[in-house]
């Protein structure tokens, strides 16, 4: 059902109230956006990938929660639904989480997968993540750091595309401006990186936003490299930590443009 625009702009500018003060401004901006129906009707669900994580002893499986691919869960999913439907016309689905050879996958155009520095990818599920990316899928990387983890994730994507490279995205690329106005990829500090007093780790000292691209162009894969967009998201609701505020309140507009990118184009 189609939100009146009111509505529409009154959940903006109560989202953008949350994330930051001084963006309300921006939320007239936004109106054309809203109106023009590229929003109002697109459905989006997070679906988080759970994979296998080659740095864990499966001889002593963790709890459900614990292994890799379920780092910053539910809350990180849980968080960025609610924003996403407050702030935009979006029909916001419950997360869910699947296995890349799960039928169900098929049902969604974006997939999320956490820490992928422990990704490897079984000989079965490296054709069925092709399929779904070269159909219009994006699957969108986030929460690794350095060379090392670089080099296994860009390792595993060479198994999946071995044609196509890794490239930066940046500024004036349109998914830095598709709904907010963003004039730089942000580093997204983990909570532990921010107690310590930086916004790095493990080597990564400079945040990159890379994807693959497909025959039109369009990124098929966001790497969040350098950055912890899952951590701002997670903990933005933790009032013990205001200096973390404004590294949420960017990790929510980045992820949020990937979204919108990936369903607009």
């Amino acid at each position: 059902m189609r939100r009146p625009a009111a509505l529409v702009l009154a959940g903006l500018v109560a989202g953008l109230l949350m994330v930051e003060p001084a963006r309300v401004a921006q939320a007239l901006a936004q109106i054309p956006l809203l109106q023009d129906g590229r929003l109002a009707g697109l459905q989006w669900t997070f679906v988080r990938i759970r994979y296998y994580a080659f740095t864990v002893d499966n001889r002593y499986r963790l709890d459900y929660w614990g292994e890799p691919w379920a780092i910053d869960a539910p809350a990180a999913e849980q968080n960025l639904s609610r924003r996403l439907r407050t702030a935009t016309a979006i029909e916001v689905n419950d997360p869910i989480v699947l296995t890349l050879d799960d039928p169900e996958l098929w049902n969604h155009g974006w997939i999320y997968l956490v820490e992928p520095g422990n990704l490897r990818l079984r000989d079965h599920e490296v054709p069925i993540l092709r399929e779904f990316l070269l159909r219009g899928g994006t699957a969108t990387f986030d929460d690794f750091h350095g060379p090392l983890e670089w080099d296994n994730f860009a390792s595993e994507m060479t198994r999946v595309f071995p044609d196509r490279p890794l490239v930066d995205l940046e500024p004036p690329h349109p998914i830095y401006s598709c709904f907010y106005s963003i004039g730089a990829f942000p580093q997204t500090p983990g909570l532990g990186s921010f107690f310590a007093g930086r916004t790095w780790e493990k080597g990564g000292f400079v945040a990159r936003l890379r994807a693959i691209l497909d025959d039109r162009g369009r990124p098929m894969v966001l790497a969040n490299w350098n950055t912890d967009m899952g951590d701002g998201v997670e903990w933005s609701n933790a009032e013990e930590y205001p200096g973390y505020v404004k590294y949420t309140a960017e990790a929510y507009r980045m992820f949020i443009n990937e979204i919108i990118y990936s369903l607009t184009h």
